[in-house]
C-alpha cells in the first residue's frame, strides 16, 4: 500500500471513529420546529468531537434529474460543469455561471481542519482522476427563449475563487476570494479581453476560512453589496484574524470607497482592511457566513441567508434568512438568535449581547443555505410567484442530514407569510448525494435556475403550463416601481438593455448608527490614506 492510500485509509477510519464518538442524542428531534420566525432552540451541548455524517457524492446518471412538484418541469441547463456555485441572469437574458474551487493554503492548525478537509472534499465529490479547470465565468446564451443553451462561452478564466457577480452600465463585477473586480464587458458579448481594475480589495488569506463573497447591485444601481464569511467558527483563532470578517460590505461602484454594511464583529481595526479604496463606516454587525444576497423587488430591503455556529449539537444553531438592518447587531460570535450567549467565546460582551437582534426567519441546524432570490416577475405559477427560493446546500456536521435541496419561502409585503416548502429535492439518496444546490437565480425565460456544485449541472425550473415572462428581467433589475424612479434603461441593437449612463443619484444619506468605542460609526483617516481604486 502507497503512503498516499495508506493516508486516505487513515483519514476515513479517523472520520468514522470521531463519528462514533461524536454525541448521539438529537436523533428525533423535528427539524419543522426551527424552521419560522420563532425557532425552538434547545440546550446547547458539548461532545469530546462534534457530530459528523458525510453524504459522499455519487453524481446524477443520465437519465436522472431532482423531483419537482406536478406544476413545475425540470430539465438540466448546463453539463459538465466544474463546481458551479452561482447563477446570474444579465438583463439581456444571458445567464452567468461562476465555477470556483476554495482556495489553496489554508493552514491545517488542529486534527479538526484536516478531518474537515477530508469531509468537504467527500461532500464536493473531489478527488479520483485529473483535475478539470474551474475558476472561471461561463456564459451561457438561449437565444429564442426556449429554455435551451444555445451557446456557451468562457467569459473569465484563471480567477481566485470567484462566487458573486453583478453587472451595470458596461462594467462586469467579480468578488472572488480577496477582491471585487470590475471588468469592462457590453451585453451581447462572448468574450472578456480587457484587464480588470480592482474595485476594492476584500479580506482574504492566508486563512479565508470563509471564502465565498457573493454580490448584489442596489436598487438605485450606486452601490455593491459584499458578502464576507468569518475566519472561524467562533472566534476560535482570535478576534485578530477577523477583521472586516463577518460582514456585508457596501462599495460606492464609482469609487471604491467601501463601509461596512453589516458585520460579525464591532472592531475599529476594520479600517486597516479598508483603508486603501476611501472611508469605512459601521453599520450593523453579527452574521457569521452571510451569502445569497438579494434585494427585495417590491421593498428594496436587503436579504440574506447566513449559516451558523458549529459544535453546540446537532441542532444548533439554525441557519437563517433575514433582511439586514441597518445599526442592527445579529450576534456572532457572542450570542446567537438574539440573546442566547454563548459561552466558548472569551472575553464575554453581555453590552453587545444586548444589543443582538434575532433573524427574520430560521431554516434549521445546517442546512447549508448559501443561494436566495425572490420569485417575484418570474413566470412560475401562482403558488411560487411572490417568495423566496434558497439553495440549501446540505449539512455534513451533526448526525442526520438536513439540507441538500431548493425551499421557498412565501412572501407577503415583503415579509415571509408561511412554512418553508421543499421544492426541488432528490439531491439525495440514502448515504450519497447526486448533487448539492448553491445558488439560485430566474432566468430569462422566468424560469429558477439552480447550480449544483457537487452535480457539475445547472437545473432549471419552469411551470408545466410552459408560461414564460414577455422580456428577461435581470438579477440586478428585479426592481418594483415602489423603490425606485429610475427610468427604463436604453435599449441597444438587440433590443436589450444597454449599459452607459451613470447612476442615478444617491438616496438621503442613511441615519448614523450609534457611536460606541468598540465600532465607531465614521473611522477617522490619515494623510496617507487615498480614497480611489486601486489599480491591478
Amino acid at each position: 500500500m502507497n503512503s498516499s492510500a495508506f493516508g486516505a485509509k487513515a483519514i476515513v477510519g479517523t472520520g468514522i471513529l470521531l463519528a462514533s464518538l461524536a454525541g448521539c442524542d438529537g436523533t428525533d428531534f423535528d427539524v419543522s420546529q426551527q424552521i419560522g420566525p420563532d425557532p425552538v432552540l434547545p440546550e446547547p451541548t458539548s461532545e469530546l468531537m462534534p457530530d459528523m455524517k458525510v453524504a459522499e457524492v455519487a453524481g446524477w446518471k443520465d437519465d436522472q434529474t431532482p423531483a419537482v412538484p406536478d406544476s413545475l418541469v425540470i430539465t438540466a441547463y448546463a453539463k459538465d460543469l466544474v463546481n458551479p456555485r452561482t447563477v446570474h441572469t444579465l438583463p439581456n437574458g444571458d445567464v452567468l455561471v461562476v465555477q470556483s474551487r476554495e482556495p489553496s493554503g489554508k493552514p491545517i492548525e488542529r486534527p479538526k481542519d484536516m478531518i474537515r478537509g477530508w469531509i468537504m472534499s467527500m461532500a464536493h465529490g473531489d478527488g479520483g482522476g485529473a483535475e478539470k479547470e474551474s475558476n472561471l465565468v461561463t456564459l451561457l446564451r438561449d437565444t429564442n427563449r426556449d429554455g435551451k443553451v444555445d451557446e456557451r462561452h468562457d467569459l473569465l478564466t484563471g480567477l481566485h475563487s470567484p462566487f458573486g457577480v453583478a453587472w451595470r452600465d458596461g462594467t462586469l463585477y467579480v468578488a472572488a476570494a480577496d477582491a471585487v473586480l470590475a471588468y469592462s464587458y457590453q451585453l451581447g458579448q462572448a468574450e472578456i479581453t480587457a484587464e480588470p481594475q480592482v474595485l476594492t480589495p476584500l479580506p482574504g488569506g492566508p486563512i479565508n476560512h470563509h471564502w465565498t463573497k457573493d454580490l448584489a447591485l442596489s436598487p438605485d444601481g450606486r452601490y455593491l453589496y459584499a458578502s464576507v464569511g468569518s475566519n472561524s467558527n467562533v472566534a476560535e483563532r482570535g478576534l485578530e484574524a477577523e477583521k472586516g470578517r463577518a460582514a456585508i460590505w457596501q462599495i460606492d461602484r464609482q469609487t471604491g470607497a467601501a463601509r461596512v454594511f453589516a458585520s460579525g464583529l464591532r472592531n475599529p481595526n476594520i479600517w486597516q482592511i479598508v483603508r486603501q479604496t476611501g472611508a469605512a463606516r459601521v453599520f450593523a454587525s453579527g452574521l457569521r457566513n452571510p451569502n445569497g444576497l438579494a434585494f427585495h423587488p417590491e421593498t428594496g430591503v436587503l436579504w440574506t441567508v447566513v449559516n451558523e455556529r458549529d459544535e453546540l449539537g446537532p441542532n444548533l444553531v439554525p441557519d437563517f434568512m433575514t433582511s439586514v438592518q441597518e445599526g442592527a447587531f445579529y450576534g456572532w460570535p457572542w450570542s446567537y438568535y438574539g440573546a442566547h450567549v454563548d459561552e466558548r467565546v472569551y472575553p464575554p460582551r453581555p453590552d453587545l449581547v444586548e444589543k443582538a437582534v434575532a433573524p427574520d426567519y430560521a431554516l434549521s441546524s445546517h442546512v447549508a443555505a448559501l443561494g436566495l432570490i425572490f420569485s417575484n416577475g418570474s413566470a412560475l405559477p401562482e403558488p411560487f410567484a411572490n417568495g423566496a427560493f434558497i439553495g440549501e446546500h446540505g449539512s455534513w456536521n451533526r448526525n442526520t442530514f438536513n439540507g441538500y435541496k431548493v425551499v421557498y419561502v412565501p412572501f407577503e409585503n415583503g415579509r415571509p407569510a408561511g412554512k418553508a416548502q421543499d421544492v426541488v429535492t432528490g439531491f439525495l439518496e440514502g448515504d450519497q448525494a447526486r448533487g448539492r444546490p448553491v445558488g439560485v437565480a430566474i432566468d430569462g425565460t422566468g424560469a429558477l435556475l439552480i447550480a449544483d456544485d457537487a452535480g457539475n449541472t445547472v437545473w432549471r425550473v419552469a411551470g408545466a403550463d410552459g408560461r414564460v415572462t414577455p422580456n428577461p428581467v435581470g438579477t440586478d433589475g428585479q426592481i418594483g416601481a415602489a423603490v425606485t424612479s429610475e427610468a427604463a434603461p436604453p435599449t441597444g441593437p438587440e433590443g436589450a438593455a444597454s449599459g452607459g449612463s451613470a447612476p442615478p443619484a444617491a438616496s438621503a444619506t442613511p441615519p448614523e448608527p450609534p457611536q460606541t468605542e468598540v465600532a465607531p460609526a465614521v473611522l477617522p483617516r490619515t494623510a496617507d490614506e487615498g480614497a480611489s481604486p486601486r489599480q491591478p
